[in-house]
C-alpha cells in the first residue's frame, strides 16, 4: 500500500495472488524485530503485536502477514530449534539474537507457509539480516537456510 494513499498497492507490481511483495518484506522485518524482542524480553504473542502496531500503521506492512509470522514462530518455537539444530554449527541460544530471530521466521516459513517460494524466504533472511544483523550474520543464515530448504524442500528445491 501507499503512504499517501493506504488503499492503494506499493507501487510495486502485485503478484497474481494479490500479495503485494514490498508489504510482504516489511511484514518479515517487523517480525524479525518483534521476535528479537521476545528473545530479548519475554512476552506474548498478543503483546508483541501490539508492541509492533505503531510500526506496521507507520510503515504499511501486511499486518496480517506479520501477526501469522509472531504467532507461527512463537506457537512453533520449539520444532522449529528442533528442526534448526542440524543445521548450525552451536546450539540455538548461542547464536546471535537477529540471526536466531531471522532463522526462526524463515524456519516457519519453509515449514509451514509451502505457498511462499523457499528463494524468497532465505532472499528475506538474508536482507534483513544484513540491515539489522551483525557484518557477516547474513552469509551465517544464507548457509543454515540453503542446507534447511534442501531437506525441507526437496520438491521445489530439486534435490
Amino acid at each position: 500500500m501507499n503512504k499517501s494513499n493506504p488503499g492503494k498497492p506499493s507501487g510495486k507490481p502485485v503478484r497474481r495472488d494479490g500479495i503485494d511483495p514490498v508489504l510482504r518484506s516489511r511484514a518479515r522485518r517487523r517480525a524479525l524485530q518483534a521476535i528479537y524482542a521476545w528473545q530479548i524480553s519475554g512476552g506474548n504473542a498478543q503483546q508483541l503485536i501490539a508492541q509492533f502496531a505503531h510500526e506496521q500503521a507507520r510503515e504499511i506492512a501486511d499486518l496480517a502477514y506479520f501477526e501469522a509470522l509472531v504467532h507461527g514462530v512463537l506457537d512453533h518455537r520449539k520444532d522449529l530449534d528442533e528442526a534448526l539444530l542440524p543445521f548450525v554449527d552451536r546450539s540455538i541460544d548461542e547464536v546471535d539474537a537477529i540471526e536466531r530471530a531471522a532463522l526462526r521466521v524463515a524456519a516457519y516459513e519453509l515449514r509451514y507457509r509451502m505457498d511462499v517460494p523457499y528463494r524468497v524466504v532465505i532472499n528475506e533472511a538474508i536482507e534483513s539480516t544484513k540491515r539489522f544483523g551483525s557484518e557477516h550474520g547474513h552469509t551465517y543464515v544464507n548457509g543454515v537456510l540453503d542446507r534447511a530448504a534442501v531437506e525441507w524442500r526437496k520438491v521445489e528445491s530439486g534435490n
